[in-house]
């Protein structure tokens, strides 16, 4: 079963998420970055979603941190701030980036591209 890690503060965006992906997807939720650190000390996932902006570690960071230990890992970013930084954060390496409120079938996709990449590599 492929695994995906999901990054958010805020418990609503977590639980829709895995509740969307847990049918499907092995799904570890984590609230905060450093948490989610933690985990991937110890799992490899085969795609992440990470939101941009999170109390101590943002998204950028957890997104440098991923590509410096996992660099196979795609990264889905999602933010509340519209488009603005969307551009910045493919330039950074990003795999998809998405704006809230979210469309689930769009992410959907990029979960399924994303796991077909980084099984290919």
């Amino acid at each position: 079963m492929p695994t995906l890690l999901v990054i958010d503060e805020d418990s609503t965006i977590r639980e829709l998420l895995h509740q969307f992906f847990s049918k499907g997807y092995e799904c570890d939720m984590a609230a905060r970055a450093d948490q989610a650190l933690q985990y991937l000390e110890f799992k490899e996932y085969d795609a992440i979603i990470t939101d941009v902006f999170m109390p101590g570690i943002g998204g950028l960071q957890i997104l440098k941190r991923i590509q410096q230990r996992h660099l196979t890992t795609p990264v889905i970013v999602i933010s509340g701030k519209g488009n603005k930084f969307q551009d910045f954060f493919m330039e950074m390496g990003a795999f998809a980036y998405f704006t809230k409120p979210l469309r689930l079938k769009e992410i959907e996709l990029a979960v399924l591209r994303a796991i077909a990449h980084h099984q290919t590599i």
